[in-house]
């Protein structure tokens, strides 16, 4: 990928990573964590590996579980951003 598919990638994630707002605080309280799964994203393609990362992730941050299945429905749709962003001509 190109430098600007990963900026269009990485901006795609990081919006859906905010709007998903698990824990419903708000869309402003998730900048590390979704800053940390998206660099996670870039050497991840696997659906169940990406959502164990986001898991602890999120985890470390507000010490409250995410159970894994919301973890992987994410995750299908962070790795769909991606593969998106490498189909870009």
């Amino acid at each position: 990928m190109d430098t600007f598919e990963i900026i269009e990638m990485n901006r795609k994630a990081i919006r859906l990573l905010k709007e998903w707002d698990p824990f419903q605080v708000g869309e402003d309280h998730y900048d590390t964590e979704a800053a940390d799964v998206v660099a996670a994203l870039q050497n991840i393609d696997d659906p169940s590996a990406l959502a164990k990362v986001i898991q602890i992730v999120y985890e470390h941050s507000f010490e409250e579980w995410i159970p894994f299945e919301k973890c992987v429905s994410i995750s299908y749709k962070l790795i769909a951003i991606k593969f998106e962003a490498k189909c870009i001509v």
